[in-house]
């Protein structure tokens, strides 16, 4: 039996089904998690199905998350997408479930569950759970029009509109069948790249802060302070983080954002590897796009002087 066959017979046997993803999470990890969760619930109408983690309000056009008693885990199927490493589970009640399922794209860190499945040549983990909705059709299961749009969304997210090198002929074919479906994709690019008069004031002090070291590494810091004078929060500056990707001469960069007891660090490359860099720094993800953990602006710092060595030595 090969693993889509055994995730379907998983999904298939249990009755409480509990699905996780990341913390801080991006368009893919809502979209995985919700899409997948949206599929069982359709298909198998009589299984408890449930989202857990913490509600991202830049996300909640998309879905917002169920709350459950930590008992619910006893007898359930746990199935954690778009997550490489056990420390990145959003709730780590995770671990207190029957058994466990990893769906994942990322560089593998960690294989953590009974059972994995891992595919890093997908360009999302929304496009691995189409996948596995299509695999399913041959054993009588339907997509729906909110499912469609959930995993849309997803893949939207992680190849960047379809700019990125992840973007392959595979996701162009998975995307022009989702999209036969009738949701409003104006309504998800909207949510994505509309900005709010204090989201558009910041990207004005981000650029008007821009500063390229010689090995083409820009860095900018958002203290509390100014996060209070913008009257922008922490989650907020997501929509930023692409800001630098068009101007020349930068090869990666970092926002760093305080919160109020660690610096949340968003991490992008236009070509250079900087995901080993943030696994130095309590985070991980993508070659070109990842996220990072520090507590003092020492450990920002050093964070900088990696990403600068990294961008040498290419």
């Amino acid at each position: 039996m090969d693993t889509l066959d055994l995730i379907f017979e998983k999904i298939s046997s249990y009755h409480r089904i509990i699905i996780h993803r990341h913390v801080r999470p991006d368009l893919d990890a809502y979209g995985s998690q919700m899409g997948l969760a949206k599929w069982i619930r359709f298909n198998f109408p009589d299984k408890e199905v449930y989202c857990v983690g913490e509600n991202d309000d830049t996300l909640s056009y998309l879905a917002t998350m169920d709350v459950i008693e930590d008992q619910s885990y006893s007898d359930a199927l746990v199935i954690i997408c778009d997550t490489a490493n056990s420390p990145r589970i959003d709730d780590q009640r995770y671990a207190t479930g029957k058994e466990i399922i990893k769906i994942d794209h990322h560089p593998i860190v960690e294989q953590y569950g009974e059972l994995n499945w891992v595919d890093t040549e997908a360009s999302s983990t929304c496009e691995m759970i189409y996948m596995f909705i299509s695999h399913a059709a041959n054993l009588g299961s339907e997509m729906t029009t909110e499912v469609a749009r959930l995993l849309y969304a997803g893949i939207v997210g992680d190849t960047g509109r379809f700019l990125y090198p992840n973007t392959t002929a595979k996701t162009f074919a998975i995307a022009s069948k989702l999209v036969k479906y009738p949701f409003d994709r104006t309504e998800i690019y909207q949510n994505m790249y509309n900005l709010e008069l204090p989201l558009a004031k910041l990207k004005g002090y981000l650029l008007n802060q821009l500063s390229i070291d010689e090995a083409g590494v820009c860095t900018v810091k958002l203290t509390k302070e100014i996060l209070n004078e913008y009257q922008v929060t922490v989650d907020q500056t997501s929509a930023l983080v692409h800001i630098y990707g068009d101007i020349k001469d930068i090869n990666c960069w970092a926002m760093f954002v305080e919160e109020d007891e660690q610096i949340r660090v968003r991490i992008r490359s236009k070509q250079v590897k900087i995901n080993e860099v943030a696994e130095q720094f309590n985070g991980g993800g993508h070659p070109l796009a990842s996220g990072a953990t520090v507590y003092s602006w020492d450990e920002a710092d050093q964070l900088t002087l990696a990403l600068k060595r990294v961008c040498q030595s290419e």
